[in-house]
């Protein structure tokens, strides 16, 4: 019995090595999708991220970039952001939002491509 599974080692190396081979060939060609796609965005959000097309994914850790280089974090309640006059542009005039509404807010900026 041991005969017969010692002869087909090489045989599964083998196949192994050729689908790691193959397998960065198709993740190169796949596009992204989800919220990692790049999409058109406003006027509003596009002056405040400097492109004409980003991911959603992107444009959140963008805007929590500028959230922690102004520190707009209320410093009472880390889960309250202070916005400042760039972010009132793009979180409909509020003054503070609370750190889950971050997605919910830009999500009209998206715009659908057709």
């Amino acid at each position: 019995m041991l005969r017969v599974f010692r002869g087909a080692r090489p045989l599964a190396a083998a196949a192994k090595a050729t689908a790691n081979a193959a397998a960065p060939a198709l993740r190169a060609v796949a596009e992204p999708k989800g919220i990692l796609k790049p999409v058109p965005v406003s006027a509003a959000m596009r002056k405040f991220i400097g492109q004409p097309e980003i991911s959603r994914a992107e444009a959140v850790k963008k805007v929590w970039d500028h959230i922690k280089l102004h520190q707009l974090q209320n410093p009472s309640n880390k889960k309250e952001i202070i916005c400042d006059e760039k972010l009132k542009i793009i979180f409909e005039g509020k003054d503070k939002i609370g750190m889950m509404e971050i997605a919910k807010l830009l999500s009209p900026h998206f715009l659908k491509s057709k």
